[in-house]
């Protein structure tokens, strides 16, 4: 039977800075297990659209994006769950009321919101994104707007106890510290969409694979009894059941090559 491992992208598969550098190790490694019969699976925060060709240029199985909203097998879509547009734009409402300054993300693109609060931390992601050739065009009173799940940056003039009560209502939020919070409709995360996977493709939890970086790989981590986290994610190390060097030291091939995937 073969083995299925689940990889979170920013800091595990790239690394998390500018250069978004895959190491050739880490493509050494995810060619030689799929040689060997095993399935490879993104599972990422990210949205279906932002998942880069150098990503897929890897070959894994299937895509796992949005926190378990979106779940793509051999190219086909297991799963798409989105909020009623109506929530998506109560929940834009609140957001500048509340005064953090939210991007949200669909599956086919990023949308952002002009009358709510603006900051440098948007300022430089909306600069990643256009170097990227990224679409930034698109906003919140947009016929069309609609989200999968959403991130916010607080601010000092940000009402935070409005924020967790009204958005608790409907989402998860996950601190992603510094005052950056991803926000996940209720019932949807990385262990749901591992959970869906291991049995769709009826694979015992005992051959399922986690490596992550970051507190939202948590649930994916939790979700199998063999967890990975990567050198340097010393918040993860008592959460695994195994500690890999960092990214640019191996890191993916000395998991894979521990755990015997090779």
């Amino acid at each position: 039977m073969p083995s299925v491992i689940f990889f979170d992208i920013d800091g595990t598969i790239v690394t998390e800075d500018e250069r978004a550098f895959i190491p050739e190790s880490t493509r050494i490694a995810i060619r030689k297990t799929r040689e060997k019969g095993n399935l490879t699976f993104i599972n990422t925060g990210r949205t279906a659209f932002n998942i880069s060709q150098k990503i897929k240029e890897l070959n894994f199985d299937g895509f796992l994006c949005g926190c378990g909203t979106y779940i793509e097998y051999n190219g086909e879509i297991l799963l798409h769950h989105t909020p009623n547009q109506s929530l998506c734009r109560e929940i834009a409402g609140i957001m500048r009321k509340c005064r953090v300054t939210p991007v949200y993300e669909y599956s086919d693109g990023y949308f952002f919101d002009d009358k709510a609060v603006w900051n440098e931390g948007l300022d430089y992601f909306m600069n990643v994104f256009v170097d990227s050739g990224i679409d930034v065009s698109k906003r919140a009173d947009d016929l069309n707007f609609i989200f999968d799940k959403f991130v916010v940056w607080s601010n000092p003039e940000s009402d935070m106890e409005l924020f967790n009560r009204e958005v608790s209502k409907y989402f998860s939020i996950i601190d992603r510290g510094n005052g950056f919070y991803e926000n996940v409709p209720i019932g949807y995360s990385k262990a749901t969409a591992v959970k869906l996977i291991l049995e769709k493709l009826n694979i015992p939890p005992e051959n399922a694979y986690a490596i992550g970086d970051s507190m939202n790989d948590l649930p994916m981590l939790e979700a199998v009894p063999n967890s990975i986290a990567m050198g340097g994610a010393e918040k993860l190390y008592s959460h695994v059941s195994y500690i890999t060097s960092e990214i640019e030291n191996d890191g993916i091939y000395n998991a894979l090559e521990h755990f015997h995937l090779l």
